[in-house]
C-alpha cells in the first residue's frame, strides 16, 4: 500500500535518483530510492541500526551499469519508522519480509541481492527464506554465514588501529557506556572507531560520519535476536544454484577466514581478495572493487 511518492530531482552531489517512496510493510513503514533503469539489484547496507544514505553512491554507480538499482533503511532506522522498536517488532524474519514486501510492491519476479557487511547477514537469512526470487548474490565485506566471526571482531578492530587511537577510542566508549550521549562523545567515538575500518585513513571521515547516524537501539535488539535464532545458515545451501560474488579486503575487520568460509558455502561462488583494503571497497580499491562487481553481473 502507497503513503508517498516523491519524485527527486538531486540528491545531493549523488545524482539524479528515479523514485523515493513509502510503503506499508506489517508494522512499519518502509522508506526507499530507486536508481537507473535494467535488470534489478537491491542493496542491503551494513549496522545494524544504520540507514541507507551512505549507499547511495554504491546505488549510483551500478545504476551506470543498466541496472535498477534499490536502497531502502531497515525498519527503525532513517526514514522506515516503526512505533516503540522492541524485541518483537525489531527481529530476523519482520526484516526479512519487508524486503519480501519490497520485491512484491516493485513486482520484481527476480533480483539480484548486494549485501554490505551486516547487510550480508541480512542477504544471507532473506536467501534461506526466498531463494527462488534470487538471480546472483553480492558479498561485499560481509558478516559470516554464522555469529563466529563476533570472536575476532574486536581483536582486529583493535589491531587495525594504533595505541592512541584504541586509547582514545576506549574513553569516549566508555563515556557512551556511562550514559553520556552527547553530540561530542558520538562524534569523537565515530572518528576513532572509523579509522579501524578504511585501509587509506584519509576516507576515515566519510565513515565516522555515518556512523553517528547508527540506532544503538535498533542495534541491539538485532544482535539480541540473531543470538536468540541461534543464526547459522553454513549447512543450508548445498543446492543453491545461483552464482554467488564475495568480495573482501585483506585489511578488513572481518577476517578472510570469514569470506572463505562463506564462498565454501555457496557452491557457484567466486572469491575476490583484494589488497590493501579495508571495510569499504569503494573507497580503498574503487575500481577493481566495482569493475569485478560489473564482471560478475554482465557475465
Amino acid at each position: 500500500m502507497k503513503i508517498t511518492v516523491v519524485l527527486l530531482v538531486f540528491l545531493n552531489y549523488l545524482g539524479m535518483a528515479q523514485t523515493n517512496e513509502t510503503i506499508v510493510s506489517g508494522n512499519s513503514k518502509l522508506n526507499y530510492t530507486t536508481f537507473g533503469a535494467g535488470k534489478p539489484i537491491l542493496i542491503i547496507n551494513g549496522g545494524p541500526g544504520m540507514n541507507s544514505d551512505g549507499f547511495a553512491y554504491v546505488a549510483q554507480e551500478l545504476a551506470k551499469m543498466n541496472f535498477q538499482t534499490i536502497i531502502y533503511d531497515q525498519r527503525g532506522t532513517g526514514k522506515s519508522t516503526i512505533e516503540n522498536p522492541n524485541n518483537k517488532n525489531i527481529t530476523m524474519d519482520l526484516m526479512t519480509e519487508d524486503i519480501e514486501n519490497l520485491r512484491r510492491h516493485l513486482k520484481i519476479e527476480k533480483w539480484s541481492i548486494f549485501g554490505h557487511s551486516f547487510g550480508g547477514i541480512m542477504a544471507t537469512y532473506y536467501a534461506t527464506k526466498h531463494p527462488e526470487t534470487i538471480d546472483k548474490l553480492i558479498f561485499s565485506s560481509s558478516g559470516g554465514v554464522n555469529m563466529k566471526f563476533t570472536l575476532y571482531l574486536q581483536e582486529r578492530l583493535n589491531n587495525n588501529l594504533t595505541k592512541s587511537e584504541k586509547d582514545s577510542l576506549s574513553f569516549y566508549q566508555r563515556k557512551r557506556d556511562s550514559g553520556d550521549n552527547s553530540d561530542e562523545t558520538i562524534a569523537k567515538r565515530a572518528q576513532f572507531l572509523a579509522k579501524a575500518y578504511v585501509f587509506d585513513k584519509s576516507n576515515s571521515d566519510v565513515i565516522a560520519q555515518r556512523l553517528t547516524q547508527i540506532n544503538f537501539t535498533v542495534n541491539s535488539l538485532v544482535i539480541e535476536n540473531l543470538q536468540k535464532i541461534n543464526f547459522d545458515c553454513s549447512t543450508l545451501f548445498s543446492n543453491f544454484k545461483r552464482p554467488v560474488l564475495v568480495l573482501q579486503g585483506k585489511n578488513d575487520i572481518i577476517s578472510v577466514e570469514t569470506a572463505q568460509e562463506i564462498a565454501t558455502t555457496f557452491p557457484h561462488s567466486k572469491l575476490i581478495l583484494i589488497e590493501n583494503c579495508g571495510h569499504y571497497g569503494w573507497l580503498d580499491a574503487n575500481e577493481l572493487y566495482f569493475n569485478s562487481i560489473n564482471k560478475f553481473l554482465n557475465n
